[in-house]
């Protein structure tokens, strides 16, 4: 989907990315919950006037994905492309994310910048030839530590993330010098400390870290679905590091040195805590060995959990969000998940929970403020939104009110990443305007039929309505569809302009919606739930 909004040219971009994703099956919650948090932050700083960069797409080499294959009947590629076009392109549609650029690496502008970036630290004598023994997690695509490894009753030593058992292998691999990285990456913590959020996370990375790295395998002999290495073609390039170079080949690594230098390195990588390690060890390693700028940022979301256990297909905890869109809508959806859960901690998904927020804080706050106050316009004003001209101490109030909750909103969702705390920020707001409506009691005051009883009227309208306006700027990077129908509503496209082109940071500014503007009433932007069939 095309990215909109104003930007400010000639500036680095404001890059994001999501993990690549593993096309061994279908999207699931989990990977919906990180591609929704980075379109939202991508959307939010567009809505600032700033260039944007956001990146996602699909991991398609490596033993997981050729076992896949094979059990499909299936090559590798066909099997890669069937998903990627069936699957993930199409829910990345259905969710309203606007990415910019969608990854793949299996394409051939990935493959051979992969083989380059390799080839260089070849070269520069980073990696050496040499032996590998020890226990391997195909789910995981990694040789894994003892400390990684849960046994079970019967003695057996399984994956902690995957809880299936591990592989021994023994193979002639080609390793990179990762050791020798470890005392530059413990300064590069301490030298900037946001670096690894959250707080826990940069802990865990730390004290990594300080036990002493090993040298990185980064290569594979015992099977050949993957990028040759260039100067050994019977192995392939480790998957994880074939994956970690999407970062740098998407945005034109030794192609195209104008977009790369607007663009990389990534602001923020936005990942799974799973795969903590790759990113904020192997990642910036592998950067400083080719003498290139590491990330400004490495966020680990936490999992999303259904009884207990991680949400996985392996683990049969998947659950496609089109099960949730069908029943809430998309930007229920989209709203749910980062409101729910505080991002960067493990969160609980539960239908009854979703659908009493949804009930109470969507439907009952937001969506019922939306349509009182376009049906009093109508009522009371014909559908023209009159001017305020009799403001006290009560408008002050919301003046106020919205300008503490545009500040809020600005700093935790475009610089915290806290968008659990922004998106509270603006529903505060919103409870706020209803109180405002409910103190005001505007049913009441249009009993006074005379001079001084409209101009109150038309104030308490024009307040409520221009809080709206705010608001659906506010919402429109979380809730793109609904924001649109406030915005039409409000008839604010004739005098404002595109609802996208509204910057948030000045959406604060009170009076933007002229009176005069045409209001009306359109349908329930989130209407009473229907109970789900039970079959």
């Amino acid at each position: 989907m095309a990215a909109t909004g104003t930007e400010k040219q000639g500036s680095k971009a404001f890059y994001v990315t999501t993990p690549i994703y593993y096309v061994n099956d279908a999207p699931h919650l989990g990977h919906a919950y990180t591609t929704v948090a980075g379109d939202v932050l991508t959307r939010w700083h567009r809505q600032r006037g700033e260039k944007v960069w956001y990146l996602t797409g699909t991991d398609e080499h490596g033993q997981k994905i050729m076992r896949t294959a094979e059990a499909n009947g299936v090559t590798p590629q066909e099997w890669c492309d069937k998903l990627v076009e069936e699957a993930w392109k199409p829910l990345w549609e259905h969710l309203n994310i606007a990415n910019d650029d969608f990854i793949r690496t299996t394409q051939k502008r990935h493959t051979d910048r992969v083989q380059e970036f390799v080839q260089d630290l070849y070269d520069k004598d980073e990696i050496y030839k040499g032996g590998y023994e020890g226990p391997y997690c195909v789910g995981c695509e990694e040789y894994k530590l003892p400390g990684d490894l849960i046994e079970a009753e019967d003695g057996t030593k399984l994956c902690a993330v995957h809880k299936k058992p591990v592989e021994i292998l023994k193979e002639e691999n080609y390793f990179f010098k990762l050791s020798e990285y470890g005392p530059k990456l413990l300064e590069f913590y301490e030298a900037n400390p946001g670096f690894i959020q959250p707080e826990s996370a940069r802990n865990e990375v730390v004290n990594f870290v300080k036990q002493g790295l090993e040298d990185l395998s980064i290569s594979r002999s015992t099977f050949d679905w993957g990028v040759p290495v260039p100067w050994d073609d019977k192995h392939v390039i480790y998957v994880w590091i074939d994956a970690l170079l999407n970062y740098a080949t998407a945005v034109g690594y030794n192609e195209n040195p104008a977009k790369f230098d607007e663009t990389f390195p990534a602001n923020v990588h936005l990942i799974g805590k799973d795969i903590l390690r790759f990113h904020a060890v192997i990642w910036p390693a592998m950067l400083m060995a080719q003498g290139l700028p590491v990330p400004g940022r490495v966020a680990a979301n936490g999992w999303l959990m259904v009884g207990g256990e991680k949400m996985s297909k392996s683990n049969l905890t998947g659950i496609k969000p089109q099960d949730l869109t069908s029943h809430f809508g998309v930007d229920a959806y989209r709203w749910y998940f980062l409101r729910a859960i505080a991002f960067g901690q493990d969160g609980s998904f539960s239908w009854e929970d979703f659908s009493a927020r949804y009930t109470s804080e969507l439907a009952n706050d937001y969506g019922n403020l939306a349509s009182r106050v376009a049906a009093m316009v109508g009522k009371y004003f014909g559908g023209e939104l009159p001017a305020s001209t009799a403001d006290g101490d009560a408008e002050k109030a919301v003046h106020e009110g919205l300008a503490k909750a545009v500040a809020a909103a600005d700093a935790k969702i475009g610089e915290e990443l806290d968008f659990q705390g922004g998106i509270l920020a603006i529903f505060d707001f919103v409870k706020q305007v209803n109180g405002y409506i409910t103190e005001q009691e505007p049913w009441k005051v249009a009993k006074d039929e005379s001079e001084e009883g409209r101009a109150r009227l038309a104030t308490i309208l024009y307040t409520a309505a221009e809080s709206l306006r705010a608001v659906a700027v506010l919402l429109n990077p979380i809730m793109p569809e609904t924001s649109q129908a406030l915005w039409d509503s409000l008839g604010a496209e004739a005098s404002l302009g595109a609802l996208a082109a509204q910057p948030v940071q000045s959406s604060a500014t009170w009076g933007q919606l002229p009176a005069g503007a045409t209001v009306t009433k359109g349908a329930v932007l989130f209407p009473r739930l229907e109970e789900p069939k039970k079959d």
